[in-house]
């Protein structure tokens, strides 16, 4: 616990309190208590933390860095999630049902993920009874986002969803190559070029 306490600086730890508090009222104890149960695992850039194919063992939270999901559709990949720092990122099909992943995590930075296998969510949820609900609740508002960003960016043009996107989160650009950024908007490459480029003229 110390180790992760010294990791965890003060603004880490805040803000994952403060994610946790959301979803139910937990005291400095139990939330310590269920830090007991999750381990640090580090990863350098363009490393692969889940295979198409292969069993996803851990639910995570990025702590720092950058990870993205994709599947592949024919012979094209497309990007689902562009995870962050305080983002939940898994494979969460193949974590629930222990079967094989349908799509491969991997880091675009240097990142250190906080995470919780399936093994020792059990034991968190027979040793500490509230973890249940907890768990139940964190993957339920996982599920949700999913579903209201689908709906959300099926109601809107691809200029609509750039702009927005954009604005929400003009950190990205600099981060996430062109690429993938257009995959997660559903937007042709060169589309994306010649909207970043008006973009720059209306600013």
């Amino acid at each position: 616990m110390q180790a992760a306490k010294k990791y965890l600086s003060k603004k880490y730890l805040e803000s994952l309190y403060r994610y946790l508090h959301r979803f139910m009222p937990l005291t400095e104890k139990d939330f310590m208590d269920l830090l007991l149960f999750c381990e640090f695992r580090h990863f350098p850039k363009k490393a692969v933390i889940v295979q198409e194919g292969e069993t996803e063992n851990y639910l995570s939270m990025v702590i720092e860095g950058l990870v993205m999901k994709s599947v592949k559709v024919k012979k094209s990949e497309v990007i689902l999630q562009l995870a962050t720092e305080g983002h939940v990122v898994s494979s969460e099909l193949s974590f629930l049902t222990r079967t094989p992943s349908p799509v491969v995590i991997q880091t675009l930075e240097p990142s250190t993920l906080l995470s919780i296998s399936f093994n020792r969510m059990q034991d968190a949820l027979e040793q500490y009874p509230p973890g249940e609900m907890l768990g139940r609740m964190i993957l339920e508002r996982m599920y949700i986002i999913k579903d209201e960003r689908k709906f959300t960016w099926q109601s809107k043009d691809m200029r609509q969803r750039f702009l927005d996107y954009m604005e929400q989160h003009p950190h990205m650009v600099q981060r996430v190559p062109q690429k993938y950024l257009a995959s997660y908007l559903n937007i042709k490459p060169e589309t994306f070029s010649r909207l970043k480029h008006l973009t720059r003229k209306t600013k």
